[in-house]
């Protein structure tokens, strides 16, 4: 399971960021680390892409966490599911955090609506009912794309909605795990992507 942490915005206790980039089949990625953990992955220009990281230190001797989250990379963007996942640690509302640590169940290769994982989630939370819309938001702020695969959720009504790197890498992230697309269409114009 991931460390989560409480958000803190007070610039006087934030913990040193550290940034490196990785050139990915889909466009850039950008990581960033709190010197032992990975705390963020993106696709470069992304929604909810934090404007103020470090910029990537060209030269610098990389962090450990940085080489084994690329390895873990290589070894999704060749078609395979990897084996292993780097150390991660998230800093958000314990909400975010529980339905953060809950995407990583989603198997590789398969998809689920928002309706299903938020009534697993209420499942395993012991609750009466989880808002999917409140999934919804609470995945889309993702900050560690890929590794906690919020790609793999998807619209009740077969869309592909709702990926801050956008709907035309989801299709290519699900291709690239072998789901069969075929029941599911490109949200309509003007939809969240």
């Amino acid at each position: 399971m991931a460390r989560a942490t409480v958000k803190n915005d007070r610039p006087e206790e934030r913990a040193t960021v550290s940034t490196s980039h990785y050139d990915s089949p889909l466009g850039g990625i950008t990581l960033s680390s709190d010197g032992k953990d990975l705390t963020g992955l993106w696709f470069d220009g992304q929604r909810h892409f934090p404007g103020d990281l470090p910029p990537v230190r060209e030269g610098e001797e990389e962090l450990p966490v940085f080489g084994l989250t690329k390895k873990w990379l290589d070894v999704y963007f060749s078609g395979r599911e990897p084996s292993f996942r780097p150390p991660l640690t998230y800093s958000s509302t314990l909400f975010r955090v529980i339905v953060w640590n809950a995407l990583r169940d989603i198997p590789y290769g398969r998809t689920m609506t928002y309706g299903e994982f938020a009534g697993m989630l209420a499942k395993t939370c012991r609750l009466p009912r989880v808002s999917a819309r409140a999934v919804g938001e609470a995945v889309g702020f993702n900050p560690i794309s890929l590794i906690v695969p919020c790609h793999r959720v998807v619209g009740s009504n077969g869309s592909l909605t709702g990926y801050a790197g956008g709907i035309w890498r989801k299709r290519r992230l699900l291709e690239l795990e072998g789901v069969d697309l075929s029941r599911f269409r490109e949200p309509k114009e003007g939809a969240v992507s």
